[in-house]
């Protein structure tokens, strides 16, 4: 298995894994561990989140990302992932509106990466 083909697997993966995350009822409610998913704040980072993802994987699939760029921007997708769920466990399962305004100036870094790795005209 080559490498851009592993890494569209492990991109494909955590789209699953992210979705299966976002869909499982055993997490409605807030509270301490847990998260409300019905919450309009954390819908709306789990859409950018899941559009970015698909943005990375289309961008392998086509070859417009290399293996090191890919790598890149996963590992700055799943930081944000990350801070998502801290901020969330400090506030009860929910996201506080200056937590999802910090969550969308990472989202939009992550994005600008993305949109200046796919259109960048580095030899493949």
């Amino acid at each position: 298995m080559n490498f851009k083909r592993l890494l569209l697997v492990l991109s494909l993966g955590g789209l699953l894994i992210g979705s299966a995350m976002a869909q499982n009822p055993n997490t409605s409610g807030a509270g301490p561990g847990k998260y409300d998913p019905a919450h309009p704040r954390v819908n709306q980072v789990n859409r950018r989140e899941q559009n970015q993802q698909n943005r990375i994987a289309n961008g392998v699939k086509s070859g417009q990302l290399t293996p090191r760029e890919t790598g890149r921007l996963e590992s700055r997708e799943n930081r944000l992932v990350q801070n998502q769920k801290r901020d969330m466990a400090n506030d009860n399962g929910h996201l506080t509106r200056a937590n999802q305004a910090q969550l969308n100036r990472e989202a939009n870094r992550v994005s600008n990466g993305i949109h200046r790795d796919k259109h960048n005209s580095a030899v493949r």
